[in-house]
């Protein structure tokens, strides 16, 4: 599940840590590293459990409705999400309900505010349409949960400020996991049961690896990179970068020596999107020009041997 993507924030979340603190340990400093990127597993677990919680307040409240129904008459309760057929799968597979049983915060803490998401769900159209519908079907009930979780979890700031309040290692990671949650929905099937599958902490080793070599190399050589910008930017002035432009850029450079086979473009347009999320409005653009620079100084000088585009006339 960890890929690239996240790597790369925590790396520049952990760099900019590592120089700020005045206990430079790269030892402790990786720790940290892989500590940061097993909790973005972790918050993939809860909110997978997250549609368990809301469907037990759904029964808890069926069971109320009947008890109603039973005294007083009248219409009878529908069951059907309740017993949705997908979140019953969810709530009893195996290893889903194994990390949980190791947490300390669970969603059973936070009754409030699965009983609004639950109520938000239940004003929908899309629950007000699965409801009407008779059919009984698997894969129409996992497709209500891809649904509910785009409309309902996806985006949600109630929730972004109680995962932080939880852990501050999940600032960032929510837009990332949840691609990871939505892929995991689709992989769902009712045959496996309880031992269906969930995604793996790491695709591979390489991933580790990816993660370890990078860091190491933007720490261990980052007076070397700091001088291929200095180098670099005789036509920029290098002085008007911000601290974070300069960790970005480092980590950027870092990637391009250490990594034959990722393209120039590639580890350029991935730091671009970085800078403009962790560093000012106007860093985008400028680090894009410079990290082009830097990488066709690299190429000249022979320190970096990959391709890159001419220049545009």
């Amino acid at each position: 599940m960890i890929n690239r993507e996240i790597i790369r924030i925590k790396i520049v979340q952990l760099t900019y840590a590592y120089y700020q603190n005045g206990n430079k340990n790269i030892e402790s400093a990786e720790k940290e590293l892989f500590f940061s990127l097993s909790k973005a597993y972790d918050l993939y677990h809860h909110l997978l459990w997250l549609m368990v919680a809301v469907t037990r307040e759904s029964r808890r409240r069926l069971e109320v409705l009947q008890a109603k129904y039973k005294r007083e008459g009248g219409e009878e309760p529908k069951q059907k999400f309740a017993f949705n057929r997908f979140a019953l799968q969810l709530e009893s597979n195996k290893q889903l309900s194994e990390f949980m049983e190791t947490q300390k915060f669970t969603w059973a803490d936070e009754p409030e505010f699965i009983g609004r998401l639950f109520e938000q769900i239940e004003q929908s159209q899309t629950y007000k349409d699965y409801m009407a519908d008779g059919a009984d079907d698997y894969a129409a009930d996992r497709e209500l949960w891809r649904k509910l979780y785009r409309l309902f979890i996806q985006e949600n700031e109630d929730l972004e400020a109680l995962l932080e309040e939880q852990s501050l290692y999940w600032n960032d990671d929510k837009d990332v996991v949840d691609t990871f949650v939505l892929k995991t929905i689709k992989r769902f099937d009712e045959k496996n049961r309880s031992t269906q599958e969930l995604l793996p902490e790491y695709d591979s080793e390489e991933e580790k690896d990816y993660a370890r070599k990078l860091f190491r190399a933007t720490i261990l050589n980052g007076d070397e990179y700091q001088r291929f910008m200095s180098e670099a930017s005789r036509n920029w002035d290098f002085g008007r970068l911000a601290y974070m432009d300069v960790i970005i850029m480092q980590i950027a450079i870092a990637e391009m020596l250490t990594f034959p086979s990722i393209p120039v473009s590639v580890t350029i347009n991935e730091y671009v999107e970085l800078a403009k999320f962790y560093s000012t409005p106007r860093s985008g653009g400028y680090i894009n020009g410079m990290l082009d620079a830097i990488a066709r100084h690299l190429v000249d000088t022979g320190k970096l041997i990959k391709h890159i585009d001419p220049k545009k006339q």
